[in-house]
């Protein structure tokens, strides 16, 4: 019979008590303690088991769970007689901050202090001891509560390591799962600088001047910079998405999945789930599966975008819908089901978002939206080196949810963008100019960052426009844009996949004030120059002909557009 299949079931005693279906990752645990790392920071994409990881440790190392080999008996850790004997033997502070999503950082700290009091409370029987702890120790015990100051805050971890270690005789284990929940809030709501100074005075405390600790272990989406918080820890081990340890020991591989459907009478499905859910890699571990797409499959026993749609995704989109041509036309191929090579850097500095385009690159990486074909290392004539990423979306979940964070970008205006559709299809010039104008006296500011909107808005919207344009018409034609054609580059071209039907050409221009009077002088530059270029040349050797194709020009000024038409 198979096992009970528990959704979102994140502690390892409640998943081992009740025989939950549950995937051996118990390698983790010793793999991590030979390494003998004093500090590890382990980066893996939201819902891929870090909790249920991380309360695996807690079980297996908590003095407060000596004993319990119940829990361990029968996977891979209890295989080994050494490991038996290391079982509940380690004073463990565990905590996480995967609900620390204030919208400021008064309320951000609040949060923390709880959670910090939470910690002591849990803790109070140090008290208890009379010869434990001075008066000034048993002072600062009771200072921690949600009013405390942040000196007291950032400290607390570290003094609480004192007395416990004191108590129990060892030095103590730290687990911190999703430390970077607060930093991600922060940069999105606008007060990143205050919670940096302050987690950087806390994480210094807690793992860098630290005596009382064994080791510790840090679990997180992204890679925060070094310099950001991590710039006096010199003995942290980073083990992000591309690194080779760990592997296999978040996830799920391709042979356990596999089990899963045998398991669960759905061994007719694997090909299906595999197009679907495959695609994850870690360092040169290929077919990882994500663990929360799997349990809703084996539950629902359909197919859905599961793990796409556990968060808001709201980040991720806003980079794209915001991000520049270049980003877009990158987006557009992979979109396409192709590659792109960007030159990233791993450590994600969240305050250059709006203005490195290779920290976005770096961040959708490490969110699990994409995923490493290859990496290029190679050194520069100036004694520097690089690292060139080749990339790709990772699996057709993830290509789904983009498609769908694409439309919605257009929902405000969706029909007047469907009547905008169906002119484009039907040719009909007036109605496309009434129905974009429209769309676009509405979505303009929505694609613009506000750096530069008279230079950037116009290309921000309709490369934007382009992405829209692709996923609404993808049933019908296969788009491209700025591709060599003919003697030069086109805009967009709007390819069919069945030859009768009709091929579509567009140039974007924004006005010239010093050449071009009107927009219509615009309008007639653009229809010159795919006249000129010959564009038509690609799809004519595609067998489509050449009085099937419609040349359009679009002239932007602000946010008036202007649409013209030509012959071939």
């Amino acid at each position: 019979m198979a096992r009970v299949v528990g959704i979102g079931k994140q502690d390892f005693e409640k998943v081992r008590k009740e025989n939950s279906f549950y995937v051996d990752k118990t390698k983790f645990i010793w793999e991590w303690w030979e390494s003998e790392d004093d500090v590890t920071l382990i980066t893996r994409p939201r819902r891929f088991g870090k909790t249920l990881n991380m309360s695996m440790l807690e079980k297996f190392f908590s003095i407060q769970y000596a004993g319990r080999e119940d829990l361990f008996q029968g996977l891979m850790i209890w295989d080994k007689e050494e490991y038996r004997k290391l079982q509940g033997t380690y004073p463990v502070i565990s905590l996480s901050f995967a609900a620390v999503k204030e919208k400021s950082y008064t309320m951000t700290v609040s949060r923390i202090n709880q959670i910090l009091t939470n910690l002591y409370s849990a803790n109070r029987f140090l008290l208890k001891d009379k010869n434990l702890l001075d008066d000034k120790e048993k002072n600062f015990f009771t200072s921690v509560d949600i009013n405390m100051d942040e000196m007291t805050a950032t400290m607390a971890i570290h003094q609480l390591s004192i007395y416990l270690s004191r108590y129990y005789g060892k030095k103590v284990i730290i687990l911190l799962d999703e430390y970077d929940t607060p930093m991600q809030e922060a940069y999105v709501n606008g007060y990143w600088d205050e919670l940096i100074a302050f987690t950087r005075s806390m994480f210094n405390a807690a793992f860098k001047t630290n005596f009382y600790l064994e080791r510790a272990i840090m679990t997180g989406i992204t890679r925060v910079s070094k310099e950001s918080i991590f710039s006096d820890l010199n003995n942290l081990e980073v083990v992000t998405t591309t690194s080779e340890k760990y592997a296999d020991c978040f996830g799920f591989r391709e042979e356990e999945v596999f089990a899963a459907l045998d398991e669960y009478g759905l061994w007719k499905k694997k090909q299906e789930v595999k197009k679907w859910y495959d695609g994850f890699t870690f360092g040169k571990q290929k077919d990882i599966y994500n663990p929360w797409s799997i349990l809703h499959y084996l539950d629902k026993r359909q197919i859905g975008t599961y793990w796409a749609n556990s968060s808001s995704n709201n980040l991720a989109g806003k980079l794209i819908r915001e991000g520049s041509r270049n980003l877009k036309e990158n987006f557009e191929c992979l979109l396409q089901g192709n590659s792109i090579v960007v030159e990233i850097d791993e450590q994600i500095v969240y305050d250059q978002l709006n203005e490195d385009e290779s920290a976005i690159w770096s961040l959708l990486l490490a969110s699990g939206y994409l995923k490493v074909r290859n990496v290029k290392t190679y050194g520069t004539n100036f004694g520097e080196w690089k690292q060139e990423y080749e990339l790709e979306l990772t699996n057709f979940e993830v290509s789904a949810m983009f498609r769908h964070l694409i439309r919605k970008w257009f929902s405000c205006v969706a029909e007047r963008y469907n009547d905008f559709i169906k002119a484009l299809l039907l040719d009909d010039i007036k109605n496309m100019n009434v129905y974009m104008n429209k769309i676009a006296l509405s979505t303009f500011s929505y694609f613009d960052t506000g750096n530069n909107p008279s230079e950037e808005e116009p290309e921000r919207f309709y490369h934007g426009f382009v992405l829209g344009l692709m996923i609404e018409l993808s049933d019908r034609y296969i788009l491209t844009s700025n591709r060599e054609s003919g003697f030069g580059r086109y805009d967009v071209m709007l390819e069919p996949r069945k030859p009768k039907d009709v091929g579509i050409i567009i140039e974007f221009k924004v006005q010239d004030r010093s050449e071009e009077k009107e927009l219509s002088d615009t309008v007639n530059a653009a229809l010159k120059q795919i006249k000129e270029k010959k564009y038509e040349t690609i799809l004519i050797e595609k067998g489509i002909a050449k009085e099937n194709i419609r040349n359009y020009g679009f002239a932007f000024h602000g946010k008036k557009v202007q649409i013209g038409n030509s012959e071939n």
